[in-house]
């Protein structure tokens, strides 16, 4: 009977003492999105971003100005033939279709790896941004002796109240003016 006490106790100390070290475990709350933004290595990638983007906008604009201009060249011809003309248009007519179809065809593929080419750039620009954040976040984590840092920019977290905010802490800790 004194050992089903004893066993008794322990148990129940040993539940009590897991609550109350669970209770200190501090929970906090970051904003990615507020943090990364904020950093200056952010603002010059997106600028560089943008610059490689406009540049290839430029490009397909080009050559979707050259299509445009065979096509009206295409439709003027046609409204220009009659029986006289019929056979030299016709066969203009032809050599123009197949130059619109292959101008077509690069402007597809002109458009697909600009596409690829901006996304390699937009993951090889903010890997390092994200990483650097996170790192940032997992310091501040630890030197206040957090248990759990939550995102609020997540879309995984459909409700927070309480916590602490450390997005300022790790935009200190960054070099970032808050």
């Amino acid at each position: 009977m004194k050992n089903l006490f004893k066993g008794v106790v322990v148990a129940g100390l040993l539940f009590l003492s897991t609550g109350f070290v669970s209770a200190q475990q501090k929970i906090g709350h970051v904003n990615s999105n507020e943090i990364i933004q904020s950093m200056p290595e952010f603002k010059t990638a997106n600028t560089e971003l943008e610059t490689l983007q406009k540049t290839k906008q430029s490009e397909l604009q080009q050559m979707f100005s050259e299509f445009q201009k065979k096509q009206t060249d295409a439709q003027e011809m046609y409204r220009n033939r009659s029986e006289a003309n019929k056979d030299s248009i016709d066969a203009k007519l032809q050599t123009l279709s197949i130059e619109l179809q292959d101008i077509e065809r690069r402007l597809q593929e002109v458009q697909q790896l600009a596409e690829e080419e901006m996304g390699k750039k937009q993951e090889e620009l903010f890997a390092p941004i994200f990483q650097k954040a996170n790192t940032a976040v997992q310091s501040v984590a630890k030197e206040k002796g957090y248990a759990y840092v939550f995102d609020v920019a997540s879309s995984g977290i459909p409700y927070f109240a309480g916590g602490d905010d450390l997005t300022a802490d790790v935009k200190t800790k960054l070099g970032i003016a808050n």
